[in-house]
């Protein structure tokens, strides 16, 4: 494993004031990391989940490497500048959390407060689930548990009506025209429409397109929900070992709050914090709110 610099050449990458790019090797994948805060600081690593990227996360890195913390925010597997494997079995969630123990470990860390969002929070769970040693806290945002989610689904037609788009990810080619088209029409709409009004501009989606055309972008990004359909994962029960803290918006339209009380029960030292007035897209659009609560959980840390 190894990293190097890399100097920032388009939208989708960093200014100089935002951080700096690197790349990391990672479980035969070389992902491009954004570092933020002081070299020494407790490190963080933040997840983005779909169809986001480094650029998800900028407001809450800023805040956590202003207070002293060292900020790792990775394009994942399938995303913006990262290696884009080939195959839908490339995407499958162990393999996923795989590749943030090696980043951890990569970059000179035991373990990191890790925080997920959407996708990123799943790979967060997991991560806690299968290499508990790499993760001081667990923070997860707008997603629940993996065996909650999968109960729920199997359970709730409500929520079965909100997850349509999984069914439709599943579809050979048609996910990524339809996404392609007008240029990256479907994707700005949504994101717009389930967020609070004024939460996303046109520069923030002048820096997703540049990370949406990225060459075979679009079909890793669409593999995680075709890898989530034909690989199906065991429910886990053992107790989540590091201390997690479940932040969510109330307002998300893809998914049930309910799931997130009920995803502290998997937990050994978890708890739910509800933000009534946040989305799906809460980490935008309280960004600030966000920190103080990620800051509090990792003074918090592991119970004695």
């Amino acid at each position: 494993m190894a990293v190097r610099p890399d100097v920032p050449t388009d939208p989708a990458r960093p200014r100089p004031s935002e951080g700096e790019s690197t790349t990391v090797e990672t479980n035969g994948v070389r992902l491009h990391v954004v570092r933020l805060g002081p070299d020494d600081g407790p490190p963080v690593v933040l997840l983005h989940g779909f169809p986001e990227f480094w650029y998800g996360w900028l407001p809450v890195a800023r805040n956590l490497a202003d207070a002293g913390y060292r900020v790792l925010v990775p394009d994942q597997r399938g995303y913006n500048e990262s290696t884009k494997p080939a195959g839908v079995g490339a995407y499958r969630l162990p393999t996923l959390a795989a590749d943030v123990a090696g980043l951890i470990e990569a970059t000179g860390h035991d373990a990191a407060h890790v925080v997920g969002h959407d996708w990123g929070a799943a790979v967060a769970w997991w991560l806690a689930l299968d290499h508990p040693e790499r993760v001081t806290t667990l923070t997860a945002v707008n997603v629940p548990h993996p065996t909650v989610m999968q109960r729920t689904l199997r359970r709730s037609w409500d929520q079965r009506r909100r997850s349509w788009y999984m069914g439709f990810f599943q579809l050979p080619r048609l996910p990524e025209r339809v996404a392609r088209a007008g240029n990256w029409r479907l994707f700005e709409r949504t994101m717009r429409e389930s967020s609070r009004p004024g939460t996303f501009d046109a520069e923030d989606f002048e820096r997703y397109r540049a990370a949406w055309e990225k060459p075979g972008a679009i079909g890793g990004m669409v593999n995680w929900y075709r890898a989530a359909a034909r690989y199906r994962l065991p429910d886990r029960t053992a107790p989540v070992d590091p201390p997690t803290l479940v932040l969510w918006g109330t307002g998300d339209e893809f998914l049930r709050t309910e799931m997130a009380r009920e995803s502290v029960a998997y937990c050994r030292d978890g708890r739910a914090i509800l933000i009534d007035d946040g989305t799906h897209w809460v980490h935008h659009e309280h960004p600030d709110r966000v920190a103080v609560h990620l800051r509090e959980a990792f003074e918090r840390g592991p119970m004695p």
